[in-house]
């Protein structure tokens, strides 16, 4: 059996009786054309079923219609937290919104940051989407190299950064004020030894959100401090770490849902009563994890999702030809405390 031709942009200018040349404009999305020849074209294209030829257009356009989005961390860290999953699919929604596809790359170690780096300079996607950084992390500067448009998820603190050499814009939630608030709802609660639990401290959110729990005591001990990494059992480790150290504390900020759930298991194990022994609250609001907990947790809540969907819409709002935001256009996404049953 024979396969059909596919349809041309000739047989499409034909059904709809106007140029070549107005068919490819108003299949690429030039404003240009009068709505009653474009809506014509448009009926064409439905009734033949026209498909356009990316690799032709790209050369025409010089837009490939694909934006990376690179996360700084393994696969197995990635699919088993949901803050990724929120945000890409924020991320996946502010691209198909304008017909552009999603390249998922992850970067495990040094092998695979060349291999992306290659990626992005090859001349594959219109621009990256970079979140999860840390601060010894090489990604900056080889998307610098590759001179690709690029927004980050979270506030960069890489030196260069600081100077405003990368020229990248940035989406992130008030992480050190959201801590803040929690930490001073816990001590509004009477709690008098607050412990935190804190994320890994080369990534400039799980320092600032260690800041914000400072800024609400007006004396740290800094034996209530102890690092996790964002995980349920960074969370534990810290956790019976406190414990061991400050069995009389009363209160735990762990500084992202996940670290909390693995402390409110270990506390059960203790025989620590939430909230009556010890009150907890985390950061992030992920629904998936802050109401499945024992008991629900309090929590700090940022739009995960919603920052997704800016960072694509901040990316690709310069395609038109006004270009990439600045970084003076940097969006902060207010947080807000959700009071539930551990706290």
């Amino acid at each position: 059996m024979t396969e059909e031709p596919r349809p041309t942009l000739e047989a499409v200018a034909a059904r709809a009786g106007v140029s070549r040349a107005t068919v490819s404009r108003v299949v690429n999305g030039d404003p240009g054309v009068r709505e009653v020849l474009a809506e014509r074209v448009r009926h064409a294209v439905d009734e033949l079923g026209y498909v356009p030829n990316r690799a032709a257009r790209s050369l025409v356009t010089r837009r490939h219609d694909a934006v990376a989005v690179v996360i700084a961390e393994p696969e197995t860290r990635v699919f088993a937290d949901p803050f990724f999953a929120l945000q890409l699919r924020g991320i996946s929604k502010g691209l198909t919104a304008r017909d552009v596809q999603l390249v998922l790359l992850l970067t495990e170690g040094r092998d695979d940051h060349e291999r992306v780096g290659r990626y992005l300079a090859g001349g594959h996607v219109d621009g990256a989407l970079v979140f999860s950084l840390h601060l010894d992390d090489p990604l900056p500067a080889i998307i610098r190299r590759a001179g690709l448009p690029t927004v980050f998820g979270g506030r960069p603190g890489w030196p260069d950064a600081a100077e405003g050499e990368l020229g990248a814009p940035y989406v992130d939630c008030d992480n050190r004020g959201g801590a803040r608030e929690a930490v001073r709802h816990l001590v509004g609660l009477g709690r008098g030894r607050v412990a935190h639990i804190t994320g890994p401290l080369d990534q400039i959110s799980a320092v600032d959100r260690l800041d914000g729990y400072r800024d609400a005591l007006a004396d740290v001990d800094p034996r209530l401090i102890a690092e996790g990494d964002f995980t349920p059992a960074g969370g534990e480790r810290a956790m019976r770490e406190l414990l061991d150290r400050v069995p009389e504390l009363d209160a735990v900020f762990a500084a992202n849902d996940l670290s909390a759930s693995g402390a409110l298991r270990v506390l059960r194990e203790r025989g620590r009563r939430v909230p009556d022994d010890v009150a907890v609250a985390g950061f992030d609001d992920m629904l998936p994890v802050a109401e499945q907990t024992d008991p629900p947790l309090t929590t700090v809540r940022q739009d995960i999702e919603e920052m997704g969907r800016l960072m694509a819409d901040m990316l690709l709002r310069g395609r038109g030809g006004e270009g990439l935001a600045s970084g003076s256009e940097n969006v902060v996404l207010p947080t807000a405390l959700v009071r539930r049953a551990s706290a």
